[in-house]
């Protein structure tokens, strides 16, 4: 057969397949548009081949609240820009001198870069009982037997501002709206033991000089608890209902992890018998009292750990869709940028570099980097051009294996009020390979995942 017969017979043959499976996606996407669910609902919808040629698209310009979505555009950019091996730092130093009898004549300071897998149960070797060997070990070999100062968690790497503005007040005191300090714990997050399902029984890491009200009702069958604090808050509310008789677990966002972790380290201390005359600070509630503590000296640091590399940080972030660290590298991009470490500076360090992609501005309204926020709005299209931008980066198979497998998909998805959304990648039957992105507002009922994977299911 002459060969330019032959291609022109390829050619024409990926094209019919291409018509077929954008006929099919149309038929889908209507009849899921018909649905009772979709009456007062909102839809971008957009498909392209792996070449970044358009096979369907449904508003795929409009913008819509992308839900966790959002992370996609985060863990990107901080791939790109800060490499999978970059790691955050937390260090120990001291002020003053050493005496030969090992008493440390001024203060213990701990300070990191805003490291928000410190104290993480999700890392093997970078647990909460690892950092606290390293740190006990770091002293030992430092001679440092007592303490004649303070002992000051300097978390003023980053400013005070913990949450973005848009998180809904309802979120901010549950453990996926925990806030970003400069020094974090346990992902800033608490549990609390509820016996019978009406008392506190007991708090793992739990705040500090914090009062509770309890109004928890032992009803239902089901968690449908909510925990309201706020940062540096002195009151904590419990409220909503627990099942009857049972032991239940909720968790919280701490009010104030530096402070948490203060105290972790002093019991520390003590267990070893390192004995600390002074008192436990934080830079930022000193700052609340009026009071200016001076920062990190730069010299005498005698303890460095490091986090897990960001190909492993990525890992969680999508696949568990962390808030926390996606809030985190926000800020981290500003302050390394410009050295303004808010979320503002974060959000528009973000969208300059998505611009630098291709991406038009109006399709990229960031409030935050997690997508906990309903104010942000993405369109189908920029998550799809963004995916396409990955797949050409020598980082890739890092953020592809992050992916979650929804509906035999990789994909990551996106959920908040009356918001749904799924983005990612699928290589069909027949060997075509696409990139999706689908985002639905405002719908109502339950089922709007079974009607937008009936729309998925035509790649396959």
């Amino acid at each position: 057969m002459n060969k330019v017969i032959f291609i022109l017979i390829l050619s024409l043959g990926g094209l019919a397949l291409a018509q077929q499976i954008s006929q099919k996606l149309q038929i889908e996407t209507q009849k899921m548009l018909n649905s009772a669910s979709m009456l007062a609902a909102n839809l971008s919808f957009y498909v392209a081949d792996e070449n970044g040629d358009m096979v369907y698209e449904y508003q795929g310009n409009k913008g819509l609240s992308p839900a966790s979505t959002q992370k996609i555009f985060t863990a990107i950019a901080a791939l790109d820009k800060l490499g999978p091996s970059f790691r955050f730092t937390t260090q120990a130093s001291y002020s003053g001198q050493i005496l030969k009898e090992g008493k440390l004549k001024g203060n213990l300071y701990i300070t990191s870069n805003g490291d928000p897998t410190l104290g993480s149960w999700r890392y093997e070797g970078y647990k909460p009982e690892d950092f606290k060997t390293k740190l006990l070990q770091a002293l030992h070999e430092k001679g440092i037997k007592s303490i004649e100062g303070d002992l000051i968690l300097d978390d003023s790497y980053f400013d005070m501002q913990t949450t973005p503005g848009g998180w809904p007040w309802n979120d901010i005191g549950n453990y996926y709206g925990a806030g970003v300090w400069g020094i974090s714990w346990n992902e800033n997050q608490f549990d609390i033991h509820m016996a019978g399902g009406r008392s506190i029984k007991n708090f793992k890491y739990g705040p500090i000089n914090l009062d509770w009200v309890n109004e928890v009702k032992a009803e239902g069958n089901r968690d449908h608890s909510i925990i309201y604090t706020a940062p540096f808050s002195p009151v904590g509310l419990i409220y909503g209902k627990l099942p009857p008789g049972k032991a239940s677990v909720i968790s919280g966002a701490l009010p104030n992890p530096p402070l948490v972790l203060g105290y972790e380290i002093k019991k520390w201390l003590s267990q070893k018998g390192i004995l600390l005359n002074g008192n436990l600070l934080t830079y930022h509630s000193e700052q609340i009292k009026g009071h200016q503590l001076v920062r990190t000296p730069k010299n005498h640091i005698f303890f460095e750990y490091h986090s897990p590399s960001l190909d492993k940080i990525i890992f969680w972030f999508l696949r568990k869709s962390v808030n926390l660290y996606g809030e985190t590298l926000l800020k981290t991009f500003s302050k390394l940028q410009s050295e303004d470490a808010s979320f503002d500076g974060g959000v528009q360090e973000m969208k300059r570099y998505w611009l630098g992609k291709g991406i038009p501005g109006a399709m990229l309204n960031f409030i935050d980097g997690s997508g906990l926020s309903p104010q942000n709005y993405v369109s189908a299209k920029a998550e799809v051009q963004a995916l396409l931008y990955a797949k050409k980066q020598s980082w890739f198979n890092v953020f592809y294996t992050a992916l979650p497998t929804y509906n035999g998909m990789k994909m990551k998805s996106g959920t908040i009020k009356s918001s749904k959304a799924y983005t990612g990648y699928h290589q069909s039957k027949t060997g075509k390979k696409y990139v999706f992105s689908m985002i639905v507002n405002n719908y109502a009922g339950g089922n709007i995942n079974s009607l937008m994977f009936k729309v998925l299911d035509a790649l396959k």
